[in-house]
């Protein structure tokens, strides 16, 4: 799926929403806005298109999926769902834990993402293929089965150069590298408050 790039604009601005626009209400909990924080996950999501590599389809679509569970929940208890803390307590006190299950696997797919990029943005002379393997490594391939881990490694070597990347996100790099160096440090923000919030005993099904 091809990207179309406005004039004299980045990939960035081709996105719905950025996780820099992501509110976060720090009075309560650092509590995450559930719709906008979905919305800036599917955008995300559209940067395995630019990629342009078939291979990332099944990481792509894994994201999606997990996006679905989250989504569905949210949709069936609006009232109790307002933030991805309070919708994740909630569904457990119900007994069920699909969405907060999803909501888990998002967030390693989150964390996989950030990292290859930050990799990639601290390290100018590394290819692409080196920074997803790198972040693959610490974030997805310990949870993932011998069935998945050779999907998911054939995207890592289906990565394009990283010139070619670079360039189908738009002509000014500095500007593209300001924007990339924004929507990351927010998403890692984002992930590091839902790994805390993961890890607590009370957000936990098993």
């Amino acid at each position: 799926m091809s990207v179309a790039i406005p004039p004299g604009g980045t990939w960035f601005d081709t996105i719905n929403k950025s996780f820099a626009d992501v509110p976060i209400d720090a009075a309560k909990d650092d509590g995450i806005s559930t719709a906008e924080f979905l919305e800036a996950a599917e955008s995300l999501t559209t940067l395995f298109d630019l990629l342009g590599s078939k291979a990332f389809l099944p990481v792509k679509n894994d994201m999606l999926g997990n996006i679905k569970k989250v989504r569905e929940r949210q949709l069936a208890a609006p009232a109790e769902s307002e933030t991805l803390q309070a919708l994740v307590l909630n569904e457990l006190k119900a007994g069920k834990h699909t969405a907060t299950e999803g909501l888990l696997w998002l967030v390693r797919g989150l964390d996989f993402t950030a990292q290859a990029l930050r990799h990639n943005l601290d390290n100018s002379a590394v290819e692409l293929s080196n920074s997803f393997r790198e972040a693959y490594g610490g974030t997805l391939k310990p949870h993932h089965s011998f069935v998945i881990k050779p999907i998911f490694s054939a995207a890592m070597s289906a990565t394009p150069y990283r010139k070619d990347f670079y360039a189908k996100m738009g002509d000014d790099q500095a500007q593209i590298a300001t924007a990339m160096n924004r929507e990351v440090e927010a998403l890692e923000k984002v992930v590091a408050i839902l790994k805390t919030f993961q890890a607590r005993k009370d957000a936990q099904w098993k």
